[in-house]
C-alpha cells in the first residue's frame, strides 16, 4: 500500500532518528535485538528514519509520544513506519 499523502520538505535527520527510537520504545520494538539478529539492516534503519523525515504527521507523533504512558502502545495508524514496526515485531516474535 502506498502513502498517498503529499510530500513535504524533509525534517532534521537527528530529530527523526530520535522519533523513530522513541516510537520503537513506545510500541515495544527492540531495535537492538532486531539489528543483532540480522533482521534490521543499516539500510532498513536508514529507510525508517528517512520515511519519518518526510512524514506530515511529525507534530502529531511528538504529541502522541509525549503523552505519559507506562504500558506499551500500538503504533498509531498515521505513523509511516507502522508496517515496518509490525514486521520487525512479528519477525522477533514480540
Amino acid at each position: 500500500m502506498f502513502d498517498t499523502r503529499p510530500h513535504q520538505p524533509l525534517g532534521d535527520p537527528q530529530e527523526h532518528y530520535w522519533l523513530v527510537q522513541r516510537m520503537a520504545q513506545a510500541n515495544g520494538t527492540d531495535l537492538v535485538l532486531a539489528t543483532d539478529a540480522g533482521i534490521l539492516t543499516q539500510e532498513d534503519w536508514a529507510g525508517m528514519v528517512q520515511r519519518c523525515r518526510g512524514c506530515k504527521w511529525t507534530d502529531g507523533c511528538q504529541r502522541w509520544l509525549d503523552r505519559p504512558e507506562d504500558a506499551l502502545r500500538d503504533t498509531p495508524e498515521d505513523c509511516v513506519n507502522r508496517a515496518h514496526f509490525a514486521a520487525l515485531q512479528e519477525l522477533l516474535g514480540e
